[in-house]
């Protein structure tokens, strides 16, 4: 199946992850098949922060976990500072995956309950660090300081002593402590409430900065998504239909799919008045059997006999904004004049 174009690849050396052509199917039965992702492309750079968001099942998660090639993508390349990961096998993949981390959506699951904090941050060092001891408790103290727990209070306690936010953190100083080039954050918080969520946030921009963290933000709250990134991909049933700078996806989004998301973020105003005028018709279409041309087709209220017959290809908004759309919300011809091409 055709992907969605690369015309938005930034190709130069800046790029920490290159990934092009991502596809992931899972096999079900003898002749069934969900096309979880379909032949996405996009590139990150060091210290940059790139937003997945879509609706749950557009395969956002799926994304995150075929970057660390857990499941291994079905077809495509994954680059991380020019190494193919597709073709690294056993012990070098492992090795590998120290530059990888991720941080899960369940902060309390993805913690051992049976193993102290002090253990569960330094497992990495021990298994893949030759330092001593005390060289390792300096790194896992230093991580639990950056997080904002008390190394010593934290160290010999276990993660059901701590709150959801707490053990979200300590999930962000474990992924931290082997100081990684790129961290996945899959969700990191959907589970937890607004005011802990806020708090979350705000670190990682603060760690960000100070450590010069690359990102990969998986949500599907756009708000939360806005605040935290640098740049913007919207995906939909395996797809990706739109990628922007933050600010300007937010304030010109050209897929219908995209708007239809910005109309569907709760406005905090009693009074406000709603537009419907975007809604969606028909259900989400299965993954195992996806509509032909425009995946979102079925849903949209522009589509027509090209959405149906033809996939279309990311096209150029202007120097930082594409979108995969036969009928985008803006005029890309006039758009692309304007700025010299």
């Amino acid at each position: 199946m055709a992907g969605s174009g690369k015309a938005h690849l930034r190709t130069d050396a800046e790029n920490l992850l290159q990934v092009e052509d991502l596809t992931v199917e899972f096999p079900i039965g003898k002749d069934r098949v969900v096309y979880a992702v379909s032949g996405i492309s996009f590139d990150i750079r060091k210290g940059e922060t790139l937003g997945l968001v879509g609706e749950s099942g557009c395969g956002k998660s799926t994304t995150g976990k075929a970057i660390l090639q857990l499941p291994r993508p079905t077809s495509g390349s994954v680059k991380l500072r020019g190494q193919e990961l597709t073709e690294l096998e056993g012990q070098e993949l492992r090795a590998k995956r120290t530059d990888l981390q991720m941080i899960f959506q369940d902060p309390i699951s993805s913690l051992n309950p049976r193993r102290r904090i002090g253990e569960v941050v330094g497992e990495p060092l021990r298994v893949w660090d030759s330092g001593s001891d005390e060289e390792h408790w300096e790194k896992i103290s230093a991580m639990l300081d950056a997080v904002g727990l008390d190394p010593d209070v934290a160290r010999y306690k276990h993660p059901h002593e701590f709150s959801g936010g707490q053990c979200q953190r300590i999930s962000i100083a474990r992924a931290l402590v082997m100081e990684p080039d790129l961290i996945i954050c899959d969700e990191p918080v959907s589970a937890l409430d607004v005011s802990v969520q806020a708090q979350i946030l705000n670190m990682l921009e603060d760690l960000k900065i100070k450590y010069g963290l690359t990102l990969v933000f998986i949500a599907h709250d756009l708000a939360v998504v806005k605040n935290i990134s640098d740049r913007v991909a919207v995906m939909y049933l395996g797809k990706m239909c739109e990628l922007s700078e933050s600010d300007e996806l937010y304030a010109n989004p050209a897929h219908p799919y995209t708007n239809l998301l910005m109309e569907s973020t709760p406005v905090p105003d009693p009074l406000a008045v709603i537009d419907d005028s975007m809604l969606s018709e028909g259900d989400l279409p299965s993954p195992m059997n996806p509509p032909s041309g425009c995946r979102f087709r079925t849903r949209c209220h522009l589509a027509d006999e090209i959405c149906e017959r033809a996939e279309p290809q990311m096209q150029r908004i202007n120097d930082n904004h594409y979108v995969a759309c036969h009928h985008p919300l803006v005029d890309v011809a006039e758009v692309e004049v304007a700025v010299g091409n």
